[in-house]
């Protein structure tokens, strides 16, 4: 019995040290983990009973704030705006995280010890939060807005210069006050919601979604001449409804099957498919593939947010297997996939001399006494091309608005650089276009000898425009009121 009995005591003094490791192990080494673990909801409880730093326009308006909460939260993440800026501020779930601005610049936007400013700060820490003050314009980002109205797409405005985001917005949009609720329910149905919309409201059309450029891609395929083949520049190219393709008896046709041809400045004025066709296979699948790495395919823009998708040209050595696709890749369909903010950024490189800067969202951060405590450095992302090269696509670009398919938004007493693109779904060297109809574009900048702003748009193919839409038609409408906006002209919106 007392043999029993001592192996009893020496198994229960066992468990009770194995007990007194693991409880040690828990609070010595576990303890942050745990702490900061997700599911820890007195770690939620805290992180959403501190007020956040607010998230401003450059002219002032309030993207985001923090104000007090009757609840065991303390305070309630507000979005003043409800839909106009959800593309870039994102939102602050209980449930879901963050997303946009909230994301990228929440160790600034949380509660953190502020940087010691004196002896005294240094031995008391204080806790503090910061604001984010954003390139964005106000007036650009909801005349962006109000332009798209009702219809799907997406708007970038850039200033050339400096790289900074001037208006940044998706159609459809969604409220991220909603996600942002304390109300779990209200969370979770919103978000079933909008996962369930056909219409994607919560996918950012501008910055992570691409589409076939069309003949927007022209622009790149012209400073490719200029960089690669300049003779090209003076050839004359037949006059054609459609090109004969290379190794296949299939045609690259005009749209709507128009006569067209002459040199580079005629072909790009009306946007000669055939004659760009004809310009790609003489540049070549290196030329072609080389410039548009040059302008950023293939890479990922550094935008100040994450999910930043990274636009499409396919490669030499699969294009140069494929010659009738060389002649497609150059009007910028076959695999050419691109955001509208790739497309801002070519089009901000030609206006900054061929000078590619790194877009950006943040202006500066301020902490609670307005003081800033940290500015972005506007650099260079990309040395796209050269000033000489600029000068003359810019030259290009300004007769698609003199006297080409961008006439629509000429501005009285304004030089405008623009081009079109029309994008026939699933054109292929089969030259078979999708029935779904085309993603319409539209690129631009202004003014064009000191460009201040320069624009993209995409107003994909949707329920409720003809198969037969052009970039001109949806797209030019949308540039023509941000330009004007942005240049003071008129009640452009």
């Amino acid at each position: 019995m007392k043999q029993r009995i001592r192996i009893l005591g020496v198994f229960l003094l066992l468990l009770f040290a194995v007990l007194f490791v693991q409880l040690n192990h828990i609070q010595l080494l576990e303890a942050a983990k745990l702490a900061n673990a997700p599911g820890n909801s007195r770690n939620l409880t805290n992180q959403f009973s501190t007020r956040r730093g607010a998230i401003l326009t450059a002219d002032g308006q309030v993207v985001a704030e923090s104000v007090p909460s009757n609840d065991i939260y303390h305070f309630q993440r507000t979005y003043p705006h409800g839909t106009l800026y959800a593309d870039v501020s994102g939102y602050d779930s209980i449930i879901y995280g963050m997303d946009g601005i909230e994301s990228y610049y929440n160790s600034y936007l949380s509660a953190h010890t502020a940087p010691p400013s004196s002896l005294s700060s240094l031995i008391n820490p204080t806790v503090t939060t910061d604001n984010v003050i954003l390139t964005i314009n106000s007036k650009l980002q909801q005349v962006a807005a109000n332009a798209l109205g009702t219809l799907r797409g997406a708007v970038v405005a850039i200033d050339p210069s400096t790289g900074a985001i001037l208006a940044m917005y998706s159609s459809p949009s969604y409220n991220p006050n909603l996600l942002a609720s304390h109300s779990g329910t209200v969370e979770n149905n919103a978000w079933k919601s909008y996962q369930a919309n056909p219409a994607q409201p919560m996918l950012a059309r501008a910055y992570r979604r691409s589409y076939p450029p069309g003949s927007t891609f022209k622009v790149v395929t012209s400073s490719a001449v200029y960089d690669h083949n300049p003779s090209l520049a003076t050839k004359s190219y037949p006059y054609l409804t459609e090109l004969k393709l290379p190794d296949t008896n299939n045609y690259l046709a005009n749209y709507a099957h128009e006569l067209c041809g002459g040199t580079i400045p005629t072909l790009l004025a009306v946007s000669c498919d055939s004659g760009f066709g004809a310009i790609g296979l003489d540049l070549g699948a290196n030329a072609l593939a080389a410039e548009a790495q040059a302008f950023g395919f293939g890479q990922v823009p550094p935008l100040d947010l994450y999910g930043v998708a990274a636009s499409h040209f396919p490669s030499a050595a699969r294009l140069s297997t494929r010659l009738p696709d060389v002649a497609y890749s150059a009007i910028g369909q076959y695999d050419v996939q691109a955001t509208p903010l790739q497309m801002a950024l070519v089009v901000s490189a030609i206006a900054n001399k061929g000078v590619m800067m790194a877009p950006h969202l943040m202006k500066e951060i301020t902490n609670q006494q307005a003081q800033v405590i940290k500015t972005y450095t506007d650099h260079v992302w990309r040395v796209a091309t050269t000033p000489s090269t600029a000068a003359q696509v810019t030259t290009l670009m300004e007769g698609v608005v003199k006297s080409g398919t961008a006439q629509g938004i000429a501005l009285p007493g304004v030089s405008i650089a623009a081009k079109t693109g029309t994008a026939q779904l699933n054109l292929t060297s089969t030259n078979q276009a999708s029935p779904q109809g085309n993603d319409n574009w539209m690129v631009a900048f202004a003014p064009a000898p000191n460009p201040s702003i320069a624009v993209a748009v995409v107003v994909p193919a949707q329920p409720g425009i003809s198969s037969s839409s052009t970039g001109a038609q949806y797209a030019g409408p949308i540039v023509k009121a941000i330009l004007a906006s942005a240049l003071g002209i008129g009640n452009q919106g």
